[in-house]
């Protein structure tokens, strides 16, 4: 059974709308990590169905180069957050005045 464009396009735009209420609502820097994962994780799904529709290559391309990039937020941001949660004790993004210049 194949499943139409419209309908995997719209699951890539749930996905990403369900990690950007989870960035925009929650004020932990772990959980807006994961958010911004899930968006990334929908701009894939929405490069595939349309590398899919359209028989092209660039899209999967484009989805290894999200995938990395990824991969990449993920072990930067972790580090950051873990050395920022040191020196502050907290995981409230408020709570990080050593960041700013």
């Amino acid at each position: 059974m194949i499943v139409p464009f419209s309908h995997v396009f719209m699951l890539a735009a749930l996905v990403f709308f369900l990690g950007l209420v989870c960035m925009v609502a929650r004020r932990n820097l772990i959980m807006m990590l994961i958010g911004i994962e899930i968006m990334m994780n929908g701009a894939a799904i929405a490069f595939l169905s349309a590398s899919l529709h359209w028989q092209r290559l660039e899209g999967q391309a484009f989805v290894l180069f999200i995938l990395a990039v990824a991969a990449t937020e993920v072990s930067v941001g972790l580090a950051l957050v873990v050395a920022a949660h040191r020196q502050t004790q907290t995981m409230d993004p408020d709570g990080y005045h050593a960041l700013k210049w």
